[in-house]
């Protein structure tokens, strides 16, 4: 199965569904496995989805040859599974008003920049799936179809993807005290 994750607000929905059209794969949607089973707590304006049972949800339903989507796959899918990882990636500086759009507390937002600036999603895609599984894609100046087609040649092994740095972007503007607040 292929996997499309990353940061909330990166683009993994619209690419799942734009790469489905372009492959005919069926998706599966973390996030809406979590709601229909209910399993999760609301926080804020967030869902805690608890990622034990999802895993085991997921381990009975999934199919093997289609498009799971969700930023939890790092921590429910099981690298037999997985054929490909594909983690979308954004500026941090154009997640702010995504996030903004989306009404996501300070908290959230900071939650969400920092994993995107530090690579949360990366780092643990590659040490649940390995290196040779996981691939990245910086989205930010792309249109989807730019997106799926990267993806495509991703999969015939014809890209090996991004390289994604933010961090070095923050700490030349001097920002990086804006994304990780000095916790007193």
């Amino acid at each position: 199965m292929l996997v499309i994750t990353g940061n909330p607000g990166v683009g993994k929905h619209t690419i799942a569904e734009k790469l489905s059209e372009k492959t005919n794969m069926q998706i599966t949607d973390l996030n809406q496995i979590a709601i229909q089973n209910k399993i999760f707590k609301k926080r804020d304006s967030a869902l805690d989805v608890d990622v034990t049972k999802l895993t085991k949800i997921v381990k009975k339903t999934i199919q093997k040859n289609g498009i799971v989507v969700g930023h939890l796959a790092p921590y429910v899918l099981d690298k037999k599974q997985v054929s490909h990882v594909i983690i979308l990636r954004k500026n941090p500086y154009k997640l702010l008003p995504v996030y903004k759009k989306r009404k996501y507390s300070q908290k959230k937002t900071i939650e969400n920049i920092g994993s995107e600036i530090l690579g949360i999603t990366e780092y643990d895609s590659i040490t649940r799936f390995g290196m040779k599984k996981t691939t990245q894609i910086n989205t930010t100046n792309l249109t989807p179809n730019q997106i799926v087609n990267k993806i495509m040649l991703i999969l015939k092994n014809k890209f090996k993807g991004d390289k994604v740095d933010w961090l070095d972007i923050v700490a030349s503007k001097g920002d990086l005290a804006k994304f990780f607040p000095n916790k007193k």
